[in-house]
């Protein structure tokens, strides 16, 4: 993994987790050239993510029994396919058919982020899958923004024919970079789906450090769902094009993960992460202050990201030292659990908005916190830092 194939990882993770984000910003936009509603526009946000769980659990366990070199550009050319469906489809059902796909088949980006780990050398791990799953961050965070600037000049049907074009170029790129790569164990699909489960509860490391990926996801989508409300509601007003612009402190997040990659590579891991939460904590007891102050409130979205982008690195460096042979089933417990965590915020947010606004959200934001700090104390005592592995 020179500093070339890391780049190209996280381009391609990026851009593959993009796919998941072109239609938020661009629903009005769809609604009224389909003739739908604004309910059922919203309903592709809904079938993409469903899709894209579905993916994570069928296929990305696949990356421990099959050659990534054939996984990673076939599941890219996939997606390719379901980006140029949903850039030609006539009606809203079969959009919402397509993005379904769409959100099923662009899981390359979680077979690369294991797969960075492998390709590591030992002391180097934590920087290489920092640097993917910071280029993860950035896709996320840069696919709302390209989306909307050219649906607003070309049509939102344009971002997406353009985004297979870059897919299959990333693809090509992809196939041609890597080396074939044996399959790390052999097992029947099956019993491949039912391990994931098994490995994650095998190791009391790995249940602990699910636990709090889940509650950090939690957190992070109860915020941001809320602060859309915040934003838009008095005495702020804002309109959707200048609360998307809050998403780019975001990017303070990127940074910070690409250096907690280091602080795993130096065996600080653990006092990291406990700061990371602490750091969560302090930020939410900022944003329940900040009151009518826009730049208290952008000090508390940057900490928060930092805090969560870089526990996040963190939980996800420490499970791939645990297992070379199951990293992509590890891979895939993270991410469902993490998934399940971020629905419950963003219901939770749903849920305390209306009952206690801004300040229910804070205090429920430094609840999580405190939880989080527990959690984390408690299997600190007895969490097994695993040595990386020689190659």
């Amino acid at each position: 993994m020179d500093r070339r194939l890391t780049l190209l990882f996280a381009v391609t993770a990026g851009v593959a987790i993009g796919n998941l984000c072109w239609a938020q910003p661009l629903l009005d936009l769809i609604a009224d050239d389909l003739g739908a509603s604004p309910a059922g526009a919203g309903l592709l946000v809904t079938a993409t993510q469903v899709g894209y769980a579905i993916g994570v659990l069928l296929i990305v366990p696949l990356g421990d029994v099959v050659d990534r070199r054939r996984l990673v550009p076939g599941m890219l050319l996939c997606s390719a396919v379901a980006l140029l469906l949903c850039a030609v489809a006539p009606t809203i059902g079969l959009l919402l058919a397509a993005t379904a796909l769409l959100g099923l088949t662009t899981v390359a980006g979680q077979i690369l982020t294991p797969l960075a780990g492998d390709l590591a050398a030992p002391e180097r791990r934590g920087q290489v899958v920092g640097k993917v799953g910071s280029g993860i961050l950035t896709g996320i965070l840069a696919a709302r923004t390209v989306s909307g600037l050219v649906a607003g000049t070309a049509g939102w049907r344009t971002i997406y024919a353009s985004a297979a074009v870059v897919v299959v170029l990333l693809a090509a790129l992809i196939h041609r970079a890597l080396p074939p790569l044996a399959p790390k164990t052999r097992m029947r699909y099956p019993a491949l789906i039912a391990s994931v489960g098994t490995v994650a509860v095998r190791e009391r490391a790995v249940r602990w450090t699910l636990l709090l990926g889940a509650i950090g996801f939690a957190v992070f989508a109860m915020f941001w769902t809320a602060l859309t409300f915040r934003l838009s509601a008095p005495p702020f007003h804002y309109p959707p094009t200048v609360i998307g612009l809050f998403g780019l402190a975001g990017l303070a997040g990127v940074l910070a993960g690409q250096r907690g990659g280091r602080l795993h590579d130096r065996g600080w891991s653990l006092p990291a992460t406990g700061a990371a939460w602490l750091l969560a904590l302090l930020s939410f007891v900022v944003a329940g202050f900040s009151g009518n102050s826009v730049v208290l409130l952008v000090v508390a979205i940057i900490a928060l990201d930092v805090a969560l982008q870089t526990g996040s690195l963190l939980n996800r460096a420490r499970l791939f030292d645990v297992s070379h042979e199951a990293r992509s089933r590890i891979n895939t417990a993270f991410v469902v659990t993490n998934f399940i965590g971020g629905a419950l915020g963003s219901a939770a947010a749903t849920a305390l908005w209306p009952a206690g606004g801004w300040p229910a959200i804070t205090a429920a934001g430094l609840i999580l916190s405190c939880l989080a700090l527990t959690v984390w104390a408690a299997g600190r005592r007895s969490a097994l830092v695993v040595v990386p592995e020689a190659h």
